[in-house]
């Protein structure tokens, strides 16, 4: 497994990244990273807009799915049949995020471990990002552009619920929902966590962390938009 990942997954990263730093980044390591960050990114798009577009939909549907789940709270079976027809009439898979994670995780790993390990200075002359930033070395500008981002995605990826939404068995101003508080806890939270933990690595990580988030929060706005004239 150790093989099949350094061969196929961290290896092909690290090249693809030295070849962007000799060929298309003129020999500017952040750039380089730049330019990597949006291949992976629109390499792995349909993935990326999949789950992020079902977890979406499900904040969105949340009023119906709970009415489901208590008109069958004492038949599980039933409960679980008249769920996946509401999934599957809406189209939405409610473990796409799960998955996703699953698939992004080996190349995510493999990812800090170029920056934390390959940055070295024989293969990158330069590692300094616009002639301003050593990305080999902490940074707390690009954490806290990282966490930032963070926040602003967080807050777009909170579906709201419109008012007198069709299957709404409870009052959403009086009615205590777990997976909201969680979700608008973590919008809070994240940037802090994103922030506490960047800073303390090299500032390579944090670049590549602020412009995938960048991609992520763009991709929001598009899901965002074609969720809201769905449900006009």
């Amino acid at each position: 497994m150790a093989y099949l990942y350094q061969t196929y997954i961290y290896q092909p990263i690290l090249q693809a990244l030295i070849f962007i730093y000799h060929n298309l980044a003129f020999h500017d390591l952040g750039l380089a990273i730049i330019i990597l960050t949006t291949l992976i990114r629109i390499i792995l798009l349909p993935l990326f807009y999949k789950g992020a577009k079902d977890q979406t939909l499900l904040q969105r549907l949340s009023p119906q799915i709970k009415k489901i789940q208590g008109d069958h709270k004492d038949n599980k079976e039933k409960q679980a049949k008249a769920l996946m027809n509401f999934y599957r009439e809406h189209r939405v898979n409610p473990f796409s995020g799960i998955l996703l994670l699953i698939l992004q995780l080996p190349i995510i790993i493999a990812l800090y471990q170029v920056f934390l390990k390959g940055l070295s200075a024989e293969i990158f002359g330069n590692q300094m990002f616009l002639g301003l930033i050593n990305l080999g070395q902490k940074n707390l500008w690009l954490a806290a552009f990282a966490a930032l981002i963070q926040f602003f995605y967080g807050r777009l990826s909170m579906a709201p619920q419109p008012a007198g939404q069709s299957g709404q068995a409870v009052n959403q101003k009086t009615a205590f929902n777990p997976q909201a508080s969680v979700t608008k806890m973590m919008t809070w939270m994240g940037p802090f966590l994103t922030l506490f933990i960047l800073v303390s690595l090299p500032a390579a990580i944090g670049l590549y962390w602020g412009i995938s988030t960048v991609f992520s929060l763009a991709q929001q706005l598009v899901i965002n938009k074609k969720i809201h004239q769905q449900f006009k």
